[in-house]
């Protein structure tokens, strides 16, 4: 931000999917932000734009100027964003999913010059389960490990963002491989099981999202969080940390 007492400046990437249309409506809420420009291949409903300026995807350099890019967009359009705020030498706040090996290796470059906060999942509950997860899994390493996620059915990539993250923490606790489950049905917001497996017991930790406004108003928690932070690669988890 460039002062003390002006509102932190929002750019929204991806302004009418299901992530983008919830940053628009709940941002104005939010004391002390301010949405400057939405933007996606069309236009969101007037009422959720209300005074916020639309820009179509092909003109995403003529926005103005933000303090940070929050981006819920399509693996397609991520690296235009990515670009965007590095040209702007502007934090970025992206939750896009199905990225490639090369996009993440974009945003680890990209943490040399600005900061920087991907996650596959905003909700600081998920985040707290990350945690345990990890736990569970240094403490019985040679137990079976499933993870078993649902989303509602228009959800592309499966198994999910977070459910990889997660299994991701299993295998760098040391834990055994994980074996996914995915399923597509109905409107299910979000649901993540990690099962640990032993003979004659099991442990499983859940986390169950019922309202997507949870992941909307963690991105604008890490974005006003990620405005004061010094170029680097941040996750959810260390929003956590006192």
């Amino acid at each position: 931000m460039d002062a003390k007492n002006s509102p932190l400046r929002l750019l929204i990437h991806g302004a009418t999917g299901r992530m983008g249309q919830a940053l628009l409506r709940l941002a104005g809420d939010e004391a002390g932000m301010q949405v400057v420009a939405a933007v996606a291949r069309r236009p969101p409903t007037q009422s959720l734009l209300g005074s916020v300026p639309f820009f179509p995807s092909e003109a995403l350099a003529e926005v103005p100027e933000f303090d940070v890019l929050v981006d819920f967009s399509l693996p397609e359009a991520f690296d235009a964003a990515l670009a965007l705020a590095l040209a702007r030498g502007r934090a970025l706040v992206s939750g896009t999913t199905g990225l490639a090996a090369t996009a993440m290796q974009a945003l680890d470059a990209a943490g040399r010059e600005i900061p920087v906060l991907w996650a596959s999942n905003f909700s600081l509950g998920v985040a707290l389960l990350h945690q345990l997860v990890a736990e569970a899994a240094r403490a019985v390493p040679g137990w079976d490990c499933d993870i078993i996620e649902m989303h509602h059915a228009r959800k592309l990539d499966a198994p999910s963002g977070t459910a990889l993250t997660l299994g991701k923490a299993v295998e760098a606790a040391g834990g055994a491989l994980p074996h996914y489950a995915a399923i597509r049905a109905g409107d299910i917001v979000g649901e993540h099981c990690v099962q640990f497996a032993g003979f004659g017991e099991r442990i499983e930790l859940v986390h169950r999202a019922v309202n997507r406004d949870i992941f909307a108003r963690g991105a604008l928690h890490a974005a006003r969080w990620l405005a004061t932070r010094p170029a680097g690669r941040h996750a959810i988890a260390d929003i956590l940390r006192p």
